[in-house]
């Protein structure tokens, strides 16, 4: 089974993690190892290629960043889960449509495990959870973003762990008025960061069929 790398950078700001993808994919080559990123940024609000910059209602000074990913605006902040895919998905013969199912399975697996039910739309990327709250119901808990750049992918997922969700109501997340969001540690208190992270990167794993190393 082929490898890849999980590295661990821990908090590190949007733009330079953004760089570093960029630079990594234009890099690589057709022997080039795929990579996994597992981290969180400091407080910044994203806008997709084709995000439309009214569906930022008011950032209260939150800095902005112009990401050449799919999608529309979203937030990231610590406690929030971070997985970014530098993945050769044409060597892998996987489309973007089927990577965003990988992702999209991955995080309903692993949230299963720790006694969350959740969900997948066909018409609006990301992982949304049932719950008997009407208020919870549908609300969503992990968001996607990919950019696919000579068959190598690049940005990823983030799932809401266990942060502030105040600045998504500072913004229509996803393009989406009135969206909820939860987060794990709302639905079920008292699972690790750590515990989460480790399944969430075995179901991606098991998902691509690549055999994960730990190198950083």
């Amino acid at each position: 089974m082929r490898l890849i790398t999980v590295s661990q950078p821990g908090l590190i700001e949007y733009s330079d993690s953004w760089q570093a993808m960029k630079n990594f994919t234009g890099q690589r080559n057709a022997e080039s190892s795929d990579e996994l990123w597992l981290l969180q940024h400091p407080p910044v609000f994203t806008l997709g290629q084709a995000g439309k910059p009214e569906h930022i209602l008011n950032a209260h000074k939150i800095p902005l960043f112009n990401s050449d990913r799919g999608g529309q605006v979203t937030y990231h902040g610590p406690g929030q889960i971070i997985v970014y895919l530098l993945i050769d998905i044409k060597r892998l013969g996987l489309g973007a449509r089927a990577l965003v199912s990988v992702m999209e399975n991955s995080i309903i697996d692993t949230l299963a495990e720790y006694g969350i039910s959740a969900f997948a739309k066909k018409d609006a990327p990301g992982v949304y959870v049932e719950s008997e709250n009407p208020l919870l119901n549908s609300a969503k808990i992990a968001a996607l973003g990919l950019r696919i750049r000579k068959g190598c992918s690049y940005h990823g997922l983030s799932l809401n762990y266990d942060m502030d969700l105040e600045p998504f109501s500072y913004i229509n997340p996803c393009g989406y008025a009135g969206q909820a969001v939860t987060q794990v540690n709302d639905l079920q208190p008292g699972i690790t960061q750590k515990q989460l992270e480790y399944t969430l990167i075995k179901h991606l794993c098991q998902q691509l069929q690549l055999q994960p190393q730990h190198i950083k």
